[in-house]
């Protein structure tokens, strides 16, 4: 098997799962917003989804009217998300591909955002340049990531610590991890937010979910999903 076809340890079957649970569609669903609410106005931008999953963004952001491309190493991931946005009635491309080598030429893309993936990635560095080098002059990063100090970060590790696959080699980071890496590829911070303040049992969540924009207004501290967007050199050049 070619490093393109390494499939993630996470499949759509776990996706599903997870949203089935009050904890997950919570969850999901504050994540979401905050990462849409970063990425802007869509309409009629080139959008890709940098490790796209089962595609439930992808087919958010084609609803609001971009042109979606998506990528993701796992082809079952694709099969889910092919699926996805044809039940959706959207228009949407998905590619097999991996985000350390991204299969499209310089200056390609409007916006790029990518959701809990450099979590799983080796080369991080190597993969935000990618993320850069296909945004157009001008063009918006997204980065949607778990974040290090919270108590969801501090049990994960410990499944990985006690065996679990999915958590045995996943990076946490901060706030500051995140702009280091997107400044590091070229590209100028322009906001840090955080959510996800509630630990992982859903009665907390249910009720501390209403208050979760209030926690984030303090510090990052303490949050399980930290998010981050930054543009490129010409765009700063314009300011």
């Amino acid at each position: 098997m070619s490093k393109t076809t390494i499939p993630t340890v996470i499949g759509p079957e776990a996706y599903t799962s997870w949203r089935r649970t009050s904890l997950g569609t919570i969850t999901e669903t504050i994540e979401h917003r905050l990462i849409l609410d970063m990425m802007g106005d869509l309409a009629g931008a080139r959008v890709l989804d940098a490790g796209c999953g089962d595609g439930v963004l992808a087919c958010v952001a084609a609803e609001r009217g971009a042109e979606v491309t998506g990528v993701d190493p796992d082809r079952a991931m694709l099969a889910a998300a092919r699926s996805r946005a044809a039940k959706a009635g959207v228009q949407a491309t998905f590619l097999e591909g991996r985000v350390e080598r991204l299969p499209f030429p310089d200056s390609t893309f409007d916006v790029v955002v990518s959701v809990t993936v450099l979590c799983f990635v080796a080369d991080t560095r190597r993969a935000v340049r990618e993320m850069a080098r296909v945004l157009r002059p001008g063009g918006r990063l997204v980065l949607g990531e778990l974040g290090r100090w919270s108590v969801w970060a501090m049990l994960r590790r410990v499944r990985g610590w006690l065996g679990a696959a999915t958590w045995k080699k996943a990076r946490f980071r901060t706030a500051g991890e995140l702009r280091g890496l997107a400044e590091q590829a070229g590209l100028s911070v322009t906001a840090v937010r955080s959510a996800v303040y509630y630990p992982p049992v859903s009665l907390f969540a249910r009720a501390l979910a209403p208050f979760d924009a209030r926690f984030a207004g303090l510090t990052t501290f303490g949050a399980a999903f930290i998010a981050l967007s930054a543009v490129s050199a010409s765009e700063r050049s314009k300011t």
